[in-house]
């Protein structure tokens, strides 16, 4: 799968700036994951702060943990015009199985406290275009090349 741009929720955004960041470089708890959603799931960009506002639209089978897949690695970097980047290894591979799930539209990037009314929301990928999954062979979630967003001065 190519590489998906990331929308940031405004909850995250704003999370950022009164006392909520986020440390990419130690998440803590469970770590930063990348779900997978069905296309039943409606994004609400302003106002979904939490895991649990995806509700039960998780894609389910052989292959994929509920909760999605740890990125590893985090990394936050300022270049010399001032804007800050942060990455995280990538891509979130789910390994093909036949009995996989077949229904995957978006990926949805959180940080895991164990509990969704506290696993705080990122970012959300564009609509993959049509349903994706790992029945006919791996499938993996690309974040964009120049990090999984930047930050401008």
């Amino acid at each position: 799968m190519a590489a998906v741009t990331l929308n940031l929720y405004d909850k995250f955004r704003e999370g950022s700036f009164d006392g909520n960041a986020i440390n990419f470089e130690t998440p803590g708890g469970n770590g930063v994951k990348c779900a997978i959603v069905t296309g039943a799931y409606t994004v609400d960009q302003n106002l979904h702060d939490f895991f649990d506002d995806i509700g039960a639209n998780q894609v389910s089978g052989t292959g994929y943990t509920a909760g999605g897949n740890v990125l590893a690695n985090g990394a936050a970097s300022v270049d010399g015009s001032g804007n800050v980047t942060v990455d995280l290894d990538d891509p979130a591979t789910w390994s093909q199985n036949g009995a996989g799930f077949t229904d995957g539209r978006r990926a949805i990037i959180y940080l895991d406290t164990g509990t969704g009314s506290t696993s705080r929301l990122i970012g959300y990928s564009d609509d993959f275009g049509a349903d994706k999954g790992n029945v006919d062979g791996d499938f993996s979630v690309s974040l964009n090349a120049s990090g999984l967003f930047t930050s401008a001065r």
